[in-house]
């Protein structure tokens, strides 16, 4: 009996390489949402800013916040940054209504308590206001009742934590612009612009 026909090799597709760890630092306007899918209202997103394939945020930047958010299309990278057991520092500008007290940057400082419990210590000084970029629309003042800047550095990642934590120790924040992560900078970047660096972890 002859042998049965022998089946030709399956041929591997070869694989993809890995793609190029890619970093993105964008300056989020006021007002945009930080994904980039279409939103069901209409809203601004990131695409209408980054046309770079395969980048998603790393961490989030609410609607009405401004500032850095940065994106890449490395997965460990993203933990990295956005990951509260890395403890990656964050730093904000915040615009509050009424004058800080002392007594009310010491209560930032030692941790909040919040409804989802108490904040780790953070980072809180006065500032001389910032000169930043006009936001569109501006705040809404309130004439009788002064404002006032901070800077604020925390090492956690909760929803809208910044602005609990002020509204804790009775100082309403106004404008939220965050300009440092770790060791990346928005420094140089108008709103909507985006420049890319080294996706190595300084």
């Amino acid at each position: 009996m002859a042998p049965p026909p022998r089946r030709p090799a399956a041929r591997r597709t070869p694989k993809a390489p890995p793609a190029v760890p890619r970093l993105l630092l964008l300056n989020k306007p006021f007002e945009v949402l930080t994904q980039f899918s279409p939103d069901s209202e209409g809203r601004a997103t990131l695409k209408d800013f980054v046309d770079v394939p395969g980048v998603y945020p790393a961490g989030r930047l609410d609607r009405d916040s401004e500032g850095l958010l940065l994106l890449t299309n490395d997965g460990a990278l993203q933990t990295r940054i956005a990951d509260p057991r890395h403890k990656l520092a964050k730093t904000y500008w915040v615009q509050v209504e009424g004058t800080p007290t002392e007594e009310q940057l010491s209560q930032l400082r030692e941790g909040v308590q919040l409804k989802d419990g108490p904040t780790l210590p953070a980072q809180a000084r006065m500032l001389e206001a910032p000169a930043l970029w006009e936001r569109h629309p501006p705040v809404r003042f309130r004439q009788s009742i002064p404002t006032a800047w901070l800077e604020l550095i925390i090492r956690e990642g909760r929803n809208r934590q910044v602005r609990r934590m002020t509204a804790a120790v009775g100082l309403p924040t106004l404008r939220l612009v965050r300009v440092r992560i770790g060791p990346w900078s928005l420094e140089g970047l108008e709103p909507g612009q985006w420049r890319e660096v080294s996706a190595a972890l300084a």
